[in-house]
């Protein structure tokens, strides 16, 4: 079974420049990637012998604050290895955007079109990203730490 440092070292070597650091007090322990590496280092991880990353467990947005960046963090597992490794990918708030691995993993369909809806953060290149939980004309997203409830909705009162 590989560790974390090996997996690191692989994938640093591979593409020099794609690793931006390390947070070794996440759980699994995590890679900061520049995001526009990331579709290329994802299908590496996933169809390299030695780690053979076949399933994205979850993708998850996160709002750092008004005053800080985003970022979307990628649980990944092999199956028949039992490897975990975490991905953390920063993106900016004004215009939060992440290529998308759904050509890598289809489970990403669903949990970059759920980031979107309740977060705004674009995925390039996904087939249908549009909103899964919200109604299509529903102003803003929700999980913003800036966002601004609406007063009401097709005339019902939204705020309690």
């Amino acid at each position: 079974m590989m560790d974390f440092g090996e997996i690191k070292s692989i994938v640093e070597n591979k593409f020099p420049g794609a690793v931006l650091g390390e947070d070794i007090n996440s759980t699994p322990t995590a890679v900061y990637l520049k995001s526009d590496q990331l579709p290329e280092v994802c299908e590496f991880l996933r169809d390299d012998d030695r780690m053979y990353f076949d399933m994205l467990s979850c993708l998850t947005g996160i709002d750092n604050g008004p005053e800080s960046n985003m970022e979307v963090v990628y649980n990944l597992y092999s199956i028949p290895f039992d490897h975990h490794l975490m991905i953390k990918v920063e993106t900016g708030r004004d215009k939060p955007e992440v290529p998308s691995v759904s050509a890598i993993w289809k489970t990403a369909l669903w949990h970059e079109r759920e980031a979107y809806d309740l977060l705004g953060i674009n995925f390039t290149g996904h087939p249908d990203l549009r909103r899964i939980l919200l109604p299509e004309d529903w102003e803003g997203h929700p999980l913003r730490k800036d966002y601004k409830e609406m007063e009401n909705y097709h005339g019902i009162q939204v705020k309690y």
